[in-house]
């Protein structure tokens, strides 16, 4: 207990538990229609545009935070234009874009010898997270609640018969638009804190977690933030107690979380 408590009177710690805690549950709702509508690897994508941004804004000396919302924000609506191209599929579109955009930010960096640490971005780093962090996953927090709260039956339509949910007058392309820019901003702030190899796995595993034990749509949305809350707060402090990489600690104990449901389910 005293550990605990010397753990978090850090106030890099303290910023990273509020920050996380708040973008683990908007991951795992947002994650919810993605993984069930077989689009979880958006997030993968969004997260390569958001490196490449990422190393753009600090070559040119620019806020990363604020240059690489706006630009993957945009890149998630153009991926959504380009999959409504019978010839570029979702998958490919989204491969294209963060392929590049993941090599156009590691030769920006190597071209201009700049000092930045292409670790921090690829991996995540607790230290990276201030207070405009907290701000900004607060909005988020507030913009995906009251999207479920008011939206919920629409989403559950959506993910499941889109077609039907068009003949009785849904605006369909609003609601992936909004949940494009909600993923968008999610991933971005995921990205300090996880990196852009790693912050994707926040939106997929505790879906796929809670998708062994559940049965209905609502008990997944539920199971699934239950899994992401516990797994991050035990991968967070197992990060600082046994001195591992925050973003690698928290997705192995989602992974753990992953694979000990799906032996529950098998009995």
């Amino acid at each position: 207990m005293n550990d605990l408590i010397e753990m978090f009177s850090y106030s890099f710690m303290s910023r990273a538990a509020i920050v996380g805690a708040m973008l683990v549950i908007c991951m795992a709702l947002i994650g919810v229609p993605l993984v069930f509508r077989r689009n979880s690897m958006i997030g993968d994508g969004l997260s390569h545009v958001g490196f490449g941004a990422f190393a753009i804004a600090s070559v040119l000396g620019l806020a990363p935070l604020q240059f690489a919302i706006p630009v993957v924000v945009l890149t998630s609506f153009f991926i959504l234009r380009l999959t409504e191209n019978s010839k570029i599929h979702g998958d490919a579109a989204i491969a294209l874009l963060s392929v590049s955009a993941l090599a156009i930010g590691v030769l920006v960096v190597s071209l201009t010898g700049t000092n930045t640490d292409i670790n921090n971005y690829l991996f995540g780093s607790i230290l990276s997270i201030g207070d405009t962090d907290i701000i900004m996953a607060v909005i988020l927090s507030a913009m995906v609640f009251l999207l479920y709260l008011f939206s919920y039956h629409q989403i559950f339509s959506i993910t499941f018969d889109e077609t039907f949910t068009k003949s009785i007058g849904v605006n369909t392309k609003l609601y992936h638009f909004v949940f494009a820019m909600l993923c968008s901003i999610a991933v971005v702030l995921g990205m300090r804190l996880m990196g852009a190899l790693l912050v994707s796995g926040l939106i997929v595993f505790p879906v796929l977690s809670a998708r062994q034990i559940t049965k209905t749509y609502q008990t997944t949305i539920i199971v699934s933030i239950l899994v992401s809350i516990m797994a991050f707060f035990i991968g967070l402090v197992a990060s600082y107690s046994l001195n591992t990489p925050t973003g690698a600690t928290i997705i192995i104990v989602n992974m753990v979380f992953c694979l000990i449901l799906k032996t529950i389910s098998l009995f």
